[in-house]
C-alpha cells in the first residue's frame, strides 16, 4: 500500500504535469508580437476626421520617450478632429494587450464625455475605406475611460459605432455597455486586454480580470457606412476579423506597451 509521503509525491508530479501542459498549450498558441516598435510610428496609420489617411494634423500621434502618445499642443481648439492609428494589418483570433494612462489637460473645446477617454478599436473597416469626414471606423469598441478623482467610471466597456453584438443571448443595440471594472482616478497606468474569437466572443480584461463579455460581433444595416461595407461583403453583416486600431477623442492619452498575441482558429 502506497504511504502518504508516496501519495503526495504522485500528487505533486500530477498538478506539475497538468501546469505544464497548460502552458505549453498556451505557448502553442502564438508568442507576443510587439505591434509598437517604441521608437517611431511604423507599421501604423493615421486618419483624422476631415483630412487624408496618413495626414497627422498637428502632430496628434506622436512617438516620445518611448510611448505613443497623443497630444494637442498644436491645436487652437479640438474641433471635432477625432482620430485613430491603424495598426497595418487586419486580425481574426488573437489577445491584444495595452498598457495606457489619461495625462495633463483635455484639448480646449474637447466634449465633456471625451474627458480622460479613449479606445480600443478592433474588427474595424480599413482606414481606406473611411469617409474623409467619418468620426469613427465602423468597429467594436473597447472604451477606455480615466476617473475624474470622485465619481466612479469603469473603463474596458463596449461602443460600438456601426455595430452590434449579442449579450445575455440577445441582439444589443444600444451604443454603449458598462463593464464591471473599478474606476481608475489620475495617471496610472492601466492594463486593458481583448480576447478576440472570430466571430464568437469578445472578451475584456482589466488587470487581468475579466469585466466584459459577449458574441457575434455584426454590423448595423441601419447605419449607412455599415451599410455600405455589408454591401461590399456580399450581404454577410457578422464581422469575424478586421482592423485595430487606438483612439484619439481630445484627451491627451499614453500608451505604453501594444502586444498581440495570436490564437488558434
Amino acid at each position: 500500500m502506497p504511504t502518504w509521503k508516496t501519495k503526495t509525491a504522485v500528487a505533486c508530479i500530477g498538478l506539475f504535469l497538468s501546469l505544464a501542459s497548460t502552458a505549453s498549450a498556451s505557448a502553442a498558441e502564438g508568442e507576443w508580437i510587439q505591434l509598437f516598435n517604441g521608437k517611431n510610428l511604423d507599421g501604423w496609420k493615421v486618419k483624422l476626421k476631415g483630412y487624408e489617411l496618413n495626414d497627422n494634423f498637428g502632430n496628434t500621434f506622436r512617438v516620445e520617450d518611448g510611448l505613443l502618445t497623443v497630444r494637442y499642443d498644436a491645436y487652437d481648439k479640438f474641433g471635432g478632429k477625432f482620430g485613430h492609428v491603424f495598426y497595418d494589418q487586419p486580425f481574426e483570433n488573437y489577445v491584444i494587450r495595452v498598457e495606457y494612462r489619461f495625462v495633463g489637460e483635455q484639448a480646449v473645446e474637447g466634449p465633456g464625455w471625451a474627458f480622460r477617454n479613449s479606445g480600443i478599436m478592433v474588427h474595424g473597416q480599413s482606414p481606406e475605406s473611411m469617409r474623409k469626414d467619418q468620426d469613427f471606423p465602423v468597429s467594436i469598441e473597447v472604451q477606455l475611460l480615466g476617473g475624474n478623482g470622485t465619481d466612479e467610471r469603469p473603463t474596458g466597456n463596449l461602443c460600438t459605432p456601426g455595430t452590434h453584438v449579442v449579450m445575455d443571448g440577445k441582439l444589443l443595440k444600444r451604443h454603449c455597455t458598462n463593464s464591471s471594472s473599478k474606476t481608475y482616478h489620475g495617471d496610472q497606468w492601466v492594463t486593458a486586454e481583448v480576447e478576440v474569437r472570430g466571430n464568437k466572443s469578445i472578451k475584456h480584461f482589466i488587470e487581468g480580470e475579466l469585466v466584459l463579455e459577449y458574441t457575434q460581433p455584426q454590423l448595423d444595416e441601419s447605419d449607412a457606412d455599415a451599410a455600405k461595407l455589408i454591401e461590399q461583403a456580399g450581404g454577410n453583416k457578422m464581422l469575424s476579423r478586421g482592423s485595430i486600431s487606438l483612439q484619439a477623442e481630445s484627451h491627451p492619452v499614453d500608451f505604453r506597451k501594444i502586444e498581440l498575441r495570436k490564437l488558434e482558429d
